[in-house]
């Protein structure tokens, strides 16, 4: 897959504000601070196009990229992030549920963890919720070039266990790209094309 065309066309809080449901989109989620905005700019080939903040928490909004004017990646706020009040949680748990509830042309969920550390609460919580909804899910562990080789095995088995992974998950680094063909291939067979 190639991307030739990326624009940030809608910005919403609510679902009046989404784009029409004609294009098929990929959701993307995570905790505040696991990079969605380095896997964002690794996946379309920008190097700072959505921004990245060392502040965690600063999406509050979800965010509609137009790929190649054909389907949509869509970012929403990055959760368990503990400055936010537990009602600015609450609102982000809200805005994720009614975008799953609402949109019949969601192909495929995303889910970005840190590859250093072990999936949290808030994780398995997302994971199973989810879930719930029957979309086809990919774990994503970011920060991947971050874990020693002699780890990574331990990682690996870390985050299957944690999470009751029964499918294979997708190493990724924003800074080498490694795993980025990975999820070429997984847009590009949902979308049926190579």
């Amino acid at each position: 897959m190639k991307i030739d065309s990326v624009e940030l066309t809608h910005i919403a809080v609510r679902q009046s504000q989404y784009p029409e449901p004609f294009s098929p989109e990929f959701l993307l989620v995570g905790r505040s601070n696991v990079g969605k905005s380095s896997f964002i700019n690794a996946i379309i080939g920008r190097k700072n196009y959505a921004r990245t903040s060392s502040k965690p928490g600063k999406t509050q909004t979800l965010n509609f990229y137009h790929i190649n004017q054909s389907f949509y990646l869509v970012d929403v706020p990055g959760y368990g992030y503990s400055k936010l009040s537990k009602d600015s949680d609450r609102k982000i748990g809200m805005m994720i549920e009614e975008y799953l509830k609402s949109r019949t042309n969601l192909h495929h969920v995303f889910m970005l963890i840190d590859y250093r550390h072990k999936p949290t609460e808030d994780d398995i919580l997302m994971y199973d919720f989810l879930k719930y909804y029957n979309i086809p899910i990919t774990i994503v562990a970011t920060k991947y070039d971050k874990v020693g080789a002699s780890m990574r095995a331990k990682q690996d088995k870390l985050i299957k266990d944690t999470l009751k992974l029964t499918t294979l998950f997708v190493h990724f680094s924003s800074t080498t790209k490694k795993g980025r063909e990975e999820i070429y291939k997984i847009m590009g067979d949902s979308l049926n094309i190579s």
